[in-house]
């Protein structure tokens, strides 16, 4: 008598191979499949028996900080990159170590984002990753031995400065402003590892006055602070760079001097000044901004590439920047062979918010008017889902919102203007779930209202003060997390569930109808697919800020999430890896 994953193994291998169909029983890539869809078929967890899941087995690293990271695993080995990019293979069963790989950081240069690192790629026996320094590294999968490692952030153009004091004023402490490094989890597509770097989107992290407030103010101020982002491949075998694209353009960042965003909001530019300005800043395009936060999504059909770009550089100041700031704040669409731009959709014309593209986008098909059209989807920080046709990049449609809206693509004031979402999202990070047999697709969720305000210090030996703005969380109790279920085909939300606090981390759907989020308090939630009702709770010493697998080992499915809290959320920390089965 055949099991359901029996029975799966056996069509699969009719189909194509065993080799094959294992990886869709495990979790070969960053978004699960080929798709990014982060839908597991594995159907042993379900509605009805979910609530019986007990813990399997934990890794604790050693190593405490921001853990972000998706395992990976293939053949029954799980490959788990750490904070500051340790490396371990573990026996994906019992949690044995296989081996660790510990990484020697280049301590003399600044690190712009903390220590995160959101997962490797494993393909030819290697293991691929980036560092937070901004190396890119190939180990061999079955020892851990370094194969490769290049420098790739180094000679760009632009500078990356660390500013604490506007006209000899203090702005108190100061991080996470210089520095570019690795975050996002490679991709490897026909002999290329393809990724991008971080931390060219100048702009000013505070610390809190209030030592029990997480996050302090993010400050903008014009100048030539920053450099250009870039993502890029690179031969598997050698490392040797194959082909780049700036996220940047030397000519024609400039744009449209766009007055409105592509789905038609307002923006509070003055276009003639920006223009009559834009030979005074002809060189801002070096300092431009636009980091790479998120793994690419590839469509294998058409040798498509698509990325978000971060937002453009100084941030929050635009004055320094005439124009609409092409390719920032973007969902692009490459060659993925060449990195040549086939179109890109620019969500924020001339950025003054923060609203990068940062959840990973994902790819499935609309059914609109009786028709199939293939769509790429991206979660923005805005709090709309973006779906854009994949051919084309025309927008089908945006969702309704998936989390509260106020005051937005409004300009900064000297009172202060609460805006939401404001520079956390929407969607930050967070990558999505699509279940496209139920036609629905999976949002985690920010509701942290902002305090948008304009400052001007006073003038200086007849000088006129500098102007700048901040962004300031709220330290209220107005903020929390909403995962929201939104219908692929016509944009309107199905349910939303309600959590304490913001959730950071991303989404796992199953085709049994488990739909699983972890929280900042330290727990991984499972809801029912239809209904959003919450149906389980692992529980975890840490906060569960990464995006949760599921695979399968010996007809066995398991449930596996990084554990290690967010500093910048006051989330607490920890080092683990938690997995849960069936007993």
């Amino acid at each position: 008598m055949f099991t359901i994953a029996s029975k799966m193994v056996f069509s699969c291998f009719l189909v194509i191979s065993l080799a094959a169909c294992a990886d869709d029983q495990q979790w070969p890539l960053f978004g699960g499949d080929t798709l990014h869809q982060r839908h597991s078929p594995l159907e042993q967890v379900t509605v009805a028996n979910v609530k019986a899941l007990k813990p399997a087995w934990q890794y604790q690293s050693g190593v405490k900080g921001s853990f972000q990271a998706t395992p990976i695993v293939k053949n029954d080995v799980m490959y788990l990159s750490l904070p500051f990019n340790d490396v371990v293979a573990l026996n994906a069963k019992n949690g044995t170590v296989i081996w660790r790989y510990e990484y020697d950081r280049i301590t003399t240069r600044e690190m712009c984002c903390g220590p995160a690192n959101r997962g490797v790629a494993v393909a030819d026996g290697r293991v691929f990753m980036g560092t937070v320094d901004g190396r890119l590294i190939s180990l061999d999968a079955k020892t851990g031995d370094k194969l490769w490692d290049k420098d790739i952030t180094l000679g760009q153009n632009g500078i990356q400065e660390k500013l604490s004091t506007i006209a000899g004023e203090s702005l108190g402490e100061v991080s996470g402003t210089s520095g570019a490094g690795l975050n996002m989890a490679p991709m490897v597509y026909n002999g290329q590892v393809i990724i991008g770097i971080t931390g060219v989107g100048y702009g000013l992290h505070l610390e809190s006055a209030n030592p029990d407030a997480p996050l302090g103010a993010v400050v903008g101020i014009a100048g030539k602070y920053g450099r250009r982002g870039f993502l890029a491949a690179y031969d598997m075998k050698s490392g040797e760079q194959l082909w780049q694209f700036d996220t940047i353009p030397s000519q024609g960042w400039e744009g449209r001097y766009s007055a409105k965003t592509p789905s038609g909001e307002v923006l509070p530019r003055d276009i003639k000044a920006e223009k009559a300005n834009a030979a005074k800043f002809a060189d801002a395009w070096r300092y431009g901004g636009g980091s790479a936060w998120s793994t690419p999504a590839i469509d294998h059909d058409t040798d498509t590439l698509f990325f978000g770009t971060g937002n453009p550089s100084p941030q929050m100041e635009g004055s320094s920047r005439p124009g609409d700031n092409l390719y920032t704040s973007s969902l692009v669409a490459l060659d993925a062979n060449s990195g040549e731009v086939k179109w890109f959709f620019q969500q924020v014309p001339h950025d003054l918010w923060g609203y990068d593209v940062a959840s990973p986008p994902v790819l499935f098909t609309v059914k609109k008017a009786g028709k199939s059209i293939k769509a790429v989807g991206q979660a923005g920080k805005t709090g709309w889902f973006y779906v854009l046709n994949r051919e084309t990049g025309k927008l089908i449609f945006k969702s309704d919102a998936f989390v509260p809206q106020q005051n937005m693509f409004q300009a900064p004031t000297k009172e202060g203007k609460i805006i939401f979402p404001g520079v956390l999202g929407g969607s930050n990070w967070s990558p999505v779930s699509v279940d496209e047999s139920r036609r629905l697709v999976f949002i985690a969720g920010i509701h942290w209202p902002i305090n948008y305000s304009l400052h001007q210090l006073d003038s200086t030996e007849g000088k006129p003060g500098i102007k700048y703005s901040s962004m300031s969380p709220l330290d209220n109790d107005e903020r929390y997390g909403l995962l929201t279920a939104i219908n692929l085909d016509t944009g309107h939300i199905v349910w939303q569930h309600k959590t304490q606090s913001p959730l950071l981390g991303g989404v796992l759907s199953t085709q049994s109808g488990v739909v699983l989020t972890g929280e900042g308090e330290g727990r991984l939630l499972a809801l029912d697919a239809n209904t959003g009702d919450v149906l389980w709770q692992g529980k975890s010493e840490a906060g569960v800020n990464a995006p949760p697998i599921s695979y399968e080992i010996d007809n066995k499915q398991y449930i596996a999430v990084a554990s290690g809290g967010n500093t910048l959320f006051g989330y607490p920390g920890g080092d683990f890896l938690k997995v849960w089965a069936l007993p």
